[in-house]
């Protein structure tokens, strides 16, 4: 597509994709609709979206549609002609698990010859050779990303393959005859034979008279058409460097990463990380070492931090009503507990008359305001979790998101703890009241 001369965003769009490396975040964001996960470094999966569909710039790029008819509409655009739009296609999940592509590399177009590398991409012959002999890459799945999933690590519409396929495409550039020989003999061009030009050559373009004897020798006896294509890669590489050549054939260094990605598990580790960032850069700082700060800028902490900002005046806003109501029950308690002294007034005289202690009086009326808590506990608990129900129900169908009115358990039993502390401390005042009655009083008391 490159060829046909397209420019901005739909230039730098790649339909291939690499999975994260974790096999249970991928089977928790999408559903796999046919086939399976990639096992091997040569399985590749494709990625719908959630209607099962892909965009057309993908269906051109990956092969299903004809290119011809992409450059014709390009071809089109530039003289200013309408353009029809395009019939929708379909295909079934048999066909999309029948396709495959072939692995071809930077390093496979070059052949050596006469001491140089010569690039046969012009060549067609050749280039059904390598396509006929190049390794396979095999779609053994189909996956979607599910209704669960807010957002995902990867994009819809595009063929992911593993990290396996980038080690092993990694590798096998690395260790190719070509750049292996390039990186051996840093200081001359293997696509020239000749030295690397100076800072002051570099613009001069390719000169007839720094070839070597050899070569004019050879030169001379090819023909005219082989002449002119030796010629021609002459001049194409002139102006090489030894960096423009490793990055033509693909040459990574593994030592010098162009990008780090990092997928911390929840906010925690977020944080976590950017305070890492922040101790790094003031040790440089510190050093003298500003080149090797690392400038960054923190989005979704902004985005938290104003949402965060929201969220805690809303839940003080919150804990203001629910301290009120807890001291207004606690109260309540206090005074139920009273009344329910005074109205057994000639109860505790008669327990005293049969030998019950003071604290045994205080006893029974703290084990009721136990009990009362414990009960008060578990019915708020009940109600809840029953609650939680047509709660995830309606969020659900708001915003598509499930589960989220959940009541751990370790939340729960603290909150029953909770409620029974509140109801005994309510009860000590009533229940000291009801111990000191004098008994005598007490029996006459109607």
């Amino acid at each position: 597509m490159g060829d046909m001369g397209f420019s901005g965003p739909m230039a730098n769009n790649d339909v291939w994709q690499e999975l994260l490396d974790n096999e249970e975040l991928i089977r928790s964001q999408n559903d796999i609709l046919a086939g399976r996960l990639p096992e091997s470094y040569n399985e590749v999966v494709l990625i719908v979206n959630e209607d099962n569909t892909v965009s057309d710039f993908t269906l051109y790029a990956l092969g299903l549609r004809d290119h011809e008819e992409l450059a014709s509409m390009f071809a089109k655009m530039q003289r200013g002609e309408d353009i029809e739009a395009l019939e929708s296609v379909s295909y079934t999940f048999e066909e999309i698990l029948e396709l495959e592509f072939k692995l071809i590399l930077n390093t496979d177009y070059f052949v050596r010859e006469n001491n140089i590398w010569i690039d046969k991409r012009n060549n067609p012959e050749f280039m059904n050779n390598l396509f006929e002999n190049a390794e396979r890459i095999q779609v053994v799945g189909i996956i979607r990303p599910n209704e669960e999933s807010v957002s995902t690590a990867m994009s819809a519409g595009v063929i992911g393959y593993t990290s396996e396929l980038k080690r092993h495409v990694i590798e096998r550039v690395n260790y190719s005859e070509i750049a292996i020989e390039q990186k051996e003999t840093p200081e001359i061009n293997i696509f020239t034979g000749l030295n690397f030009p100076s800072e002051t050559e570099i613009n001069a373009g390719f000169d007839y008279s720094r070839l070597t004897s050899e070569q004019r020798a050879h030169m001379a006896g090819l023909s005219d058409e082989e002449r002119a294509n030796l010629i021609s890669a002459f001049a194409q590489n002139a102006n090489n460097t030894l960096e423009n050549n490793l990055r033509m054939l693909g040459v990574v260094d593994l030592s010098k990463p162009q990008s780090i990605r990092i997928f911390p598990v929840n906010f925690e580790g977020k944080e976590n990380i950017s305070n890492a960032i922040e101790e790094y850069n003031q040790r440089m700082t510190d050093e003298g070492k500003e080149e090797y700060v690392i400038s960054y800028t923190d989005i979704v902490g902004l985005m938290m931090r104003s949402v965060t900002s929201i969220i805690n005046m809303v839940s003080y806003v919150l804990i203001a009503f629910v301290a009120i109501s807890l001291v207004v029950s606690s109260i309540m308690i206090g005074i139920i507990t009273y009344i329910s002294v005074l109205e057994r007034t000639k109860e505790i005289g008669i327990l005293r008359s049969i030998g019950a202690s003071k604290k045994d009086i205080s006893r029974v009326f703290n084990a009721e305001t136990f009990i009362v808590g414990v009960a008060s506990g578990l019915i708020g608990i009940g109600v809840t979790l029953i609650l939680t129900i047509p709660a995830n129900i309606i969020i659900r169908n708001l915003t598509g998101v499930s589960g989220i009115a959940q009541l751990p358990v370790i939340g729960a039993v603290t909150l029953i703890i909770i409620s029974m502390l509140l109801t005994m401390v309510a009860g000590i005042i009533p229940a000291k009241m009801a111990s000191k009655k004098d008994p005598v009083v007490a029996l006459r008391t109607d």
